[in-house]
């Protein structure tokens, strides 16, 4: 099993880090102001602009 890439809200960071919103069909164009937090492990993944979208961290 490898490690999840994709979280929800409410769940838990799995480690500190910056943290974006992307949508179901973003692959080409992204999506328009997305969120971006700053998270520290065990903080919650806060409420999404709309359901359809989850969190990824941002890999620099």
């Amino acid at each position: 099993m490898g490690e999840q890439t994709q979280f929800n809200r409410g769940q838990k960071a799995p480690n500190d880090g910056i943290y974006k919103e992307v949508g179901d069909r973003d692959h080409h164009m992204g999506i328009e102001d997305p969120q971006i937090i700053h998270l520290k492990k065990g903080e919650r993944f806060p409420n999404n602009t709309n359901e359809d979208r989850k969190w990824v961290r941002v890999v620099h």
